[in-house]
């Protein structure tokens, strides 16, 4: 999973350097359409989440036929899923945007991106939840794989798009995206040919509204909680753009690169998710316990890692993508501030994903709206009245770091009350 993730930002990160050779502008417009494109995250994430969970703790209670049912319901539903969600956001892009405070050819190119990006939506919610539902089968491997398939071709066939080789017309912005719907279309692809091969597929609709319903118990308040990032996203968006579309373009360009080390992160929790859940379903309760200690110690020393990384090359790495004096100097205070409270923020995706698994959805519900509502919205006004965009970027590392430490507490404490209530029930 790690180099699965790590080759989908080494994509986004080639994207990024691809739409600095057509302009600053570009830039911006692709930090315009961030929050559009988390939040689709958010659905995928969620149902993938409601999967896993189900799916895990059905294949490690021994239940292959059934875990094989979920598979095929939890792909048909992110299909349905997809297609509804593509729709509308190809609709209410522009409205968006202009609300987000693009404006001129930057609005004009961020509605270019979002529109073919909309067209790979049905694809991009398959490729997500064909991942979980891999991992949640026992498949470890497989998943980074074909991640990296993916993220390989979009690197290779992006600049093609982008500039127009080999006779094919220049589509700028819009070749980045095209790019991006042909490697998750690539990725779709594989999946199912694995999870064929696999026995993982039923070809029958027979209780599929039974499977809907287990999956979107956990998945539901999954993607509510996914979904209250992506507004935040929007409100700091908003915030920036109120200091130039520069400012914007640099936020964007630090994000991408600082994603990079922050994807071992996810990469660490979406493992976790099945981890904890075929284990719990099997009632291995102390390997558990030691998985998710694991997991948290190595969040906090690659945070430090992290930030000792940024500090010496991050500042360099923005300046090649773009060296415009404003993107460079955004850049600077970004990686200053907050590469290193990543590690928290990888411990409250670890205590979510175990929640998740337990099929215990409302703690990180929960969390997400304490994070976001509670927590974040009034550091980063505060942030940026008082010290500008720099105070947005401290609001943010302030906030990772006192919500990681309260996700790690509540869910150590939920896991071992639990293991204590299940052990003495044992004879």
């Amino acid at each position: 999973m790690a180099m699965g993730s790590l080759t989908m930002n080494v994509a986004q990160l080639a994207e990024a350097i691809y739409l600095g050779i057509v302009g600053t502008e570009a830039l911006a417009a692709m930090g315009f359409a961030f929050p559009l494109t988390i939040l689709l995250f958010a659905f995928a994430g969620g149902i993938g989440t409601g999967s896993s969970s189900v799916i895990a703790r059905t294949a490690g209670a021994g239940n292959k036929d059934r875990a094989a049912y979920l598979v095929t319901h939890a792909e048909l539903l992110a299909i349905i899923i997809g297609v509804l969600l593509g729709l509308v956001g190809y609709a209410v892009a522009p409205q968006v945007i202009t609300i987000l405070g693009a404006t001129g050819v930057v609005r004009d190119m961020t509605i270019d991106y979002l529109r073919v990006y909309m067209i790979g939506v049905p694809f991009f919610m398959l490729s997500i939840v064909g991942s979980t539902v891999l991992r949640a089968t026992g498949s470890a491997a497989s998943p980074g794989i074909v991640m990296t398939a993916g993220s390989v071709l979009q690197i290779i066939i992006g600049p093609i798009l982008i500039f127009g080789w080999f006779g094919l017309p220049e589509l700028g912005i819009a070749g980045a995206a095209w790019a991006y719907v042909i490697s998750r279309i690539l990725s779709c692809v594989l999946y199912a040919w694995l999870l064929i091969r696999a026995n993982m597929v039923r070809w029958t609709l027979t209780g599929a509204i039974k499977s809907w319903t287990a999956i979107l118990h956990v998945g539901g308040p999954a993607i509510a909680s996914g979904l209250v990032m992506p507004f935040s996203m929007m409100l700091v968006t908003k915030l920036l753009a109120g200091h130039g579309h520069e400012v914007v373009a640099g936020f964007n360009v630090a994000s991408r690169v600082e994603t990079m080390a922050h994807m071992i992160l996810w990469s660490v929790s979406s493992s976790a998710e099945p981890f904890v859940g075929q284990n719990w379903g099997a009632a291995k309760y102390q390997r558990v316990k030691s998985a998710l200690k694991m997991c948290h110690v190595f969040c906090l020393v690659w945070g430090v890692f992290t930030f000792l990384l940024m500090q010496m090359f991050g500042t360099a790495i923005a300046s090649l993508i773009d060296d415009n004096e404003t993107v460079v100097a955004v850049a600077y205070w970004f990686f200053l501030y907050i590469p290193l409270s990543i590690g928290f923020m990888g411990m409250t995706q670890v205590a979510s994903s175990s929640f998740n698994a337990l099929g215990k959805p409302a703690p990180p519900f929960v969390i997400s709206l304490l994070r976001t509502i509670i927590i974040y919205v009034p550091l980063v006004y505060a942030g940026d009245y008082f010290w500008g965009y720099q105070g947005i970027f401290l609001a943010t590392a302030v906030t990772n770091v006192g919500v990681g430490l309260l996700a790690w507490r509540w869910n150590n404490n939920y896991i071992n009350r639990k293991t204590r209530s299940l052990e003495s029930q044992t004879p």
